[in-house]
């Protein structure tokens, strides 16, 4: 292969899938030149598996990026089928939202926005090797990438964005291909490149379910699953119209379920299955597991529970959440028309599973930039985390910092306590993982802080200082959180009667016998919420912005729980802030454990709060560190 100079630019991005793509348009938002490189123009912001943006801890991530600058968030609104608000059953902390999503529709407003970016070019090429050179200090750092068709870009930094794509193959059955999901190209090359740059690569595997004509299954003896509408329907984008989008015509959901016919043809067939026969070599995700696994797990369980959801409205594509599998196609088929309302379906996309080369994470900084060559960054499946909305936060992250880094100004790294962004790279870049990893509300400590309803009061902030949040937005932000602070004032300092207030709790069971009560107070009580105290509330201000009424009752609700939580916060922000300095030997440390010697040797962390989560190192430990940096400062 002949090789050419392409011409420069400041960052590269290899990959425009969901990381990709928040890498680009941050770093080109905040002023650098971007070159974001695809292996198909067709596949830009391409939803492979569920059509479906946020879910459980997966939605406050999406709230988080749109606070942050990112794109996501409005993207999702503007394609939105059908929207519901998961565990509301449960505390404000876990509600998540979820959207069903045009997948066709999303692809295309993402692409847009990308053409239409100062700053960024889409290219359409394959990025087979990364070279290196070292500094006047020595240290390793990017120089350039290269095409398959020989095109060589001189770069400062390299976002790998590379999803499944690196060296992937897909698997149904005996059925092996070199691919990628949907069919598209792997990408052959890159993995041995990264060997041979001392990188350690893992192997995973994800699937996906059956694709099914919508004209073939009989939605009449299925369950129907309507989205929320009215006050319930808040968007996930500060940009997005709320009245607009709460009266957009939604598109329902069904529920069906497999049963006994279907766990006895998935049984005698499991000498079939690549998971049990050696063929698939990848660890799959504990929490998305396919339809033989689940089967095989739980096994005492008679059926298990399908969400029927659409693709898109241009479309006749069903996706069949929860029926994910790497069986053969005909016991597929078996498979499919025991189930009822399926008896007659016609299959448009065989299910798959796929294999995937990625890192492992704990040889990145929590910038997201690999440790041993400077420039170089990871994010979305490649660092070994699984999902859309994953990838999104990572990939926003990294195009942020290798900005930063390029400017020369200090990095971004959120905290565990301002973010489940920083929840999800802490964990992965400190305690690593060995399955792909996904994000769950019971993953953060803190999360009562951390609702979806004020992720634009923890980041918005953020982004202002980042330079991604404009004049507009940030005045909008300022003008909702004095909204929301002068009403819960207002609350907390207005008193009624018990004369006034117990007729109205006597309907409900209730009564105060004080000599009055604030209206705060009130909207404390669990059965009682800030719409039914309304008629008490003669002086109420008309406020019409939804995530202000829901933050307004939230903060008021859960005051006390949120008081604890911000004072073991405090309590641990010493060890947070305290930065362990990047020359250290760890060596020269005497009477610390040979154990956690290595394990600070190889993560290198850059705090003693991200130090003492990292599996192995005791408290003991910690507190060696601790004299030893108070004995050496560096």
């Amino acid at each position: 292969m002949i090789k050419y100079s392409a011409g420069k630019a400041d960052i590269a991005v290899i990959g425009a899938g969901h990381a990709g793509v928040e890498a680009a348009l941050s770093a080109a938002r905040l002023g650098l030149s971007v070159l974001l490189f695809t292996i198909n123009l067709d596949a830009v912001g391409n939803m492979p598996c569920n059509p479906s943006i946020g879910g459980t801890g997966k939605g406050h991530l999406v709230y988080e990026i749109d606070a942050l600058g990112g794109e996501m968030g409005r993207a999702a609104d503007a394609v939105t089928l059908q929207s519901r608000t998961l565990n509301l059953g449960k505390g404000a902390a876990v509600h998540s939202k979820r959207v069903q999503a045009d997948r066709q529709k999303y692809r295309s407003e993402i692409k847009k926005v990308l053409e239409n970016t100062k700053n960024l070019s889409l290219i359409q090429a394959e990025i087979i090797s990364i070279e290196t050179e070292k500094d006047e200090n020595g240290a390793v750092c990017v120089k350039s990438v290269t095409t398959s068709m020989g095109a060589v870009w001189e770069i400062k930094a390299v976002i790998i964005c590379s999803g499944t794509f690196l060296d992937s193959r897909t698997i149904t059955g005996e059925a092996v291909c070199s691919s990628g999901p949907d069919g598209l190209l792997p990408s052959i090359g890159l993995s041995d490149c990264l060997r041979d740059l001392g990188i350690t690569l893992m192997r995973f595997k994800t699937g996906t379910p059956p694709r099914i004509h919508a004209d073939s299954i009989d939605f009449s003896v299925l369950e129907i699953q309507n989205g929320e509408t009215g006050d319930e329907c808040i968007p996930f984008s500060f940009y997005t119209n709320q009245d607009a989008y709460a009266d957009m015509k939604q598109i329902p959901c069904h529920i069906a379920y497999t049963n006994e016919e279907t766990h006895r043809i998935i049984r005698e067939n499991l000498s079939r299955s690549p998971l049990y026969s050696g063929v698939i070599e990848g660890t799959g995700p504990r929490y998305c597991p396919s339809i033989e696994d689940k089967v095989v797990r739980f096994s005492d369980k008679s059926r298990h529970q399908l969400f029927v959801e659409p693709c898109g409205l241009d479309t006749k594509e069903i996706y069949l959440q929860g029926f994910s599998s790497s069986l053969p196609e005909e016991v597929q088929m078996q498979m499919l028309h025991s189930i009822k309302g399926f008896e007659s379906a016609k299959v448009m996309r065989t299910a798959y599973a796929i294999e995937y080369d990625c890192i492992d994470p704990t040889q990145l900084y929590a910038t997201l930039e690999f440790k041993s060559i400077k420039g170089l960054y990871g994010a979305g499946q490649f660092n070994g985390s699984s999902g859309y909305e994953e990838a999104a936060a990572q990939g926003l992250i990294a195009g942020i910092n290798a900005s930063l880094s390029i400017k020369g100004e200090k990095p971004l790294v959120l905290s565990r306590d301002s973010s489940y962004i920083g929840t999800l790279i802490d964990d992965l870049v400190t305690k690593g993982t060995n399955e792909p990893y996904r994000m769950m509300t019971s993953r953060s400590e803190y999360r009562l802080l951390l609702r979806q309803d004020n992720a634009d009061e923890r980041l918005t902030p953020t982004g202002r200082r980042v330079g991604l949040i404009d004049d507009a937005r940030y005045t909008r932000y300022l003008n909702k959180r004095k909204l929301v602070e002068d009403e819960i004032f207002r609350l907390e300092h207005t008193f009624l009667s018990p004369e006034k207030v117990n007729p109205f709790l006597a309907e409900r069971g209730l009564s105060v016998s004080v000599s009055g009560i604030s209206l705060a107070e009130l909207l404390r009580r669990p059965q009682l919420t800030y719409r039914d105290i309304e008629v008490l509330d003669a002086d109420r201000p008309k406020i019409s912005d939804r995530g202000a009424l829901l933050s307004i009752q939230t903060a008021v609700k859960y005051e006390g729980y949120i008081k604890k939580q911000l004072a073991e916060v405090a309590r641990k922000a010493k060890l947070e802030a305290m930065e362990i300095p990047s020359g250290i030997d760890y060596s020269d440390v005497s009477g610390i454990r040979i154990e956690a010697r290595q394990k600070l040797e190889k993560f290198r962390p850059l705090t003693i709060g991200q130090a003492s989560r990292i599996s192995g190192i005791s408290p003991a430990d910690v507190s060696v560190l601790l004299i030893y940096l108070s004995q050496n400062p560096l």
